[in-house]
């Protein structure tokens, strides 16, 4: 693939700018910045490119290890300029620090799951999660609670039911709950003293409230296991609840993993999340879209794949200091390429590969 190549540090534009070079970082993953050595490929240094020659800006790159470190070293005043895949949010916004040009590129959060599904253990592992198994043992702890209760109400005055043996009593009397509970009453065992009839008349009301919450609980184990499909079961952004998911320390995606409600594991870069992904350690990895659709179509090998669905939109933005002469050139060379659909021509360039018309530019160095 052609691309641009952007030497550290490098100069950039026809004429300076000012007294020294503007001090830009750059940070993001492929295919907004693919690092080769000290050479920086990718969307962003073809997009940083064309603006420093449309407006005569010389730079020193400056590769920050994420997002989050290139905002940090931005809010410090190191730098004078924070390029790459950074999403414009409120929280960023509000901070009082900074300030972002228009939005270039309009993307969504994806993601990543297995091709296929985890096999037996997937199906079966929700009977052995809170729900079904806390459902299980309440029932038993009832059945027997009320099996011995029965018994000794009845042992003395109704042995023939419930005999004064005590594994053979509690055994009718664990008998006369399970068909009490399930409604069927065979007769075959009844209380006659009071006692034992005020027992049996609380525990049928009991059951008739119990019964419906104990089901649900089982219910819900088998609708997880029987949604089992390719992918992990992971349909929906209901599926990620309480579900083992990487996301990449510093990146919007943590946000966004919270707010699924899944339980998050942080890793340093996309490339360790995925690996997480790979080795069945979690169900899911959370990211940018464009980032994880680069991944795949670079990795086709992988048994992974998109979800059907996406948690939000990002927009992207370069980000600046607050009140920075930067904001108007910068805002006028992005809406030219936008409205020409430059942007798009370079991310379908390295996503999709080069086409004839629409190819990533050539780098200087």
């Amino acid at each position: 693939m052609v691309g641009a190549a952007l030497l550290l540090p490098t100069a950039l534009g026809l004429q300076p700018a000012s007294a020294r070079p503007l001090r830009v970082g750059i940070s993001g993953n492929a295919p907004f910045l693919i690092r080769r050595g000290d050479v920086l490929e990718g969307i962003t240094p073809d997009l940083w490119r064309v603006v420093a020659e449309e407006n005569s800006f010389q730079a020193e790159l400056v590769p920050k290890a994420n997002t989050a470190a290139n905002l940090k070293a931005l809010e410090r005043g190191e730098l004078d300029l924070a390029i790459g895949p950074i999403s414009i949010t409120p929280e960023r916004l509000s901070s009082g620090a900074i300030e972002f040009t228009q939005p270039y590129f309009f993307g969504q959060v994806g993601v990543l799951v297995p091709l296929r599904d985890g096999g037996l253990w997937a199906r079966v592992k929700p009977f052995f999660q809170v729900a079904a198994l806390s459902s299980i043992g309440l029932l038993l702890l009832s059945l027997f609670v009320v099996g011995n209760l029965i018994w000794l109400a009845e042992r003395r005055r109704n042995p023939e039911h419930f005999p004064p043996h005590y594994l053979h009593g509690v055994g009718n009397g664990l008998w006369f709950a399970i068909v009490t509970l399930t409604t069927v009453g065979y007769g075959d065992r009844a209380p006659v003293t009071r006692l034992g009839r005020v027992i049996a008349a609380v525990w049928m009301m009991i059951t008739l409230l119990a019964v419906s919450s104990i089901t649900a609980g089982l219910a819900s184990a088998f609708t997880v296991s029987l949604a089992r499909v390719p992918g992990g079961g992971i349909q929906s952004v209901e599926g990620l609840r309480n579900r083992p998911v990487a996301v990449v320390k510093g990146t919007t995606s943590e946000k966004w993993g919270r707010l699924s409600g899944a339980s998050l594991s942080q890793q340093p870069t996309l490339q360790a999340a995925v690996a997480k992904l790979a080795a069945g350690k979690v169900d899911a990895v959370i990211y940018d879209s464009p980032a994880l659709r680069y991944y795949l179509s670079q990795n086709p090998r992988l048994d992974l794949k998109l979800a059907p669905f996406s948690l939000a939109q990002e927009t992207y933005g370069f980000a600046m200091p607050l009140n920075s002469p930067l904001e108007k050139p910068l805002d006028v060379s992005l809406l030219r390429m936008l409205r020409s659909g430059q942007i798009e021509a370079f991310y379908q360039g390295w996503v999709d590969g080069p086409t004839d018309d629409a190819a990533p530019g050539r780098g200087v160095g």
